[in-house]
């Protein structure tokens, strides 16, 4: 038992007169009882109880020590009843981290909508596209694309991120339209260097079978809304996740290729620093994303404004 659990027993003990009922109160032993309050007699070095057949009260010291104790007792209590209320209702700060295009285009208009439904809560909403420590930088969740390595992260599978093929009507007018990947060796291809560094452009058949083309073009970046844009520039061909191409698709601006051959799509999860003891703020905010990834989730998600999408600024 701790010193704050010995506080309590002090207390009870005081408050009923009786060792037993204290002991049977708190759900121990009455020798334990007995033996705690000596031990914390002696630590003090001085004797709180009075004791006798008729009962137990307490010293003119014991009845100081009462005092005190209740009030520790009681700022005790409360700050267990504040911790309680904030591990269960969705409230407080919470430090949300995703890559740049990712989280300007799909994560901040579902985050608004969130907070519009939990307005306690203040949200912090960090884009980098570099790796990001939860624990050395504080993040509460961070929605990371791709197979998870092995790790004590707790994590929530959320929906899986599709990729597509496209160009703009002008450049297929110029140079064709590829018919089968092998096709893409004599077109120019717009390369997206975080993903498709090594110039190879991966495809899984109507047949199942993998195959994995060679593509070289005038332009490479680690923006993929630069890359959407030398697409409807007529530059060349683009591989791009479905959430940045889609609303240019619709637009008529790109145009999807090799529709029947899949480019490999990513798993979206939602990492968080531990699985144990989750806050309230991040499980109910995870939980509530998991809703928001069904069937072609790209297609239906908020928009933002054209004019900050098409900028390329920070994506």
């Amino acid at each position: 038992m701790d010193r704050i659990q010995a506080v309590r027993l002090f207390i009870r003990v005081v408050d009923l007169g009786s060792f037993s009922k204290a002991a049977a109160d708190m759900g121990i032993g009455q020798p334990s009882a007995t033996k705690l309050v000596a031990q914390l007699e002696k630590r003090l070095g001085a004797r709180l109880l009075h004791r006798s057949t008729h009962g137990v009260t307490p010293t003119e010291i014991g009845a100081l020590y009462y005092e005190k104790c209740r009030l520790i007792a009681h700022h005790v209590d409360e700050a267990e009843s504040v911790a309680t209320l904030m591990q269960s209702q969705v409230q407080g700060g919470l430090r949300i981290s995703t890559s740049v295009a990712f989280g300007r285009r799909v994560l901040a208009p579902m985050v608004m909508r969130f907070m519009q439904r939990n307005p306690r809560l203040q949200i912090e909403l960090n884009f980098e596209d570099r790796y990001v420590s939860l624990v050395e930088q504080g993040i509460d969740v961070a929605i990371r694309m791709g197979r998870l390595a092995d790790s004590t992260l707790g994590a929530r599978y959320l929906g899986i991120n599709p990729w597509v093929l496209v160009a703009s009507g002008e450049y297929l007018r110029r140079h064709g339209t590829p018919r089968v990947p092998a096709d893409l060796g004599s077109h120019q291809a717009l390369i997206y260097s975080t993903v498709q560094g090594d110039a190879r452009w991966h495809f899984t058949g109507p047949d199942g079978k993998a195959l994995a083309v060679a593509v070289r073009g005038p332009l490479r970046s680690n923006s993929l809304s630069t890359l959407l844009t030398a697409a409807g520039a007529g530059m060349g061909v683009a591989a791009l996740p479905c959430y940045v191409a889609d609303e240019a698709i619709e637009a008529g601006e790109v145009l999807p290729l090799l529709t029947e051959w899949a480019l490999p799509s990513q798993e979206i999860h939602a990492v968080f620093p531990s699985p144990q003891l989750v806050p309230a703020k991040v499980s109910g905010f995870v939980a509530w994303l998991q809703g928001q990834f069904g069937d072609r989730w790209w297609a239906a998600r908020e928009r933002i404004e054209s004019a900050d999408k098409r900028s390329g600024t920070g994506a």
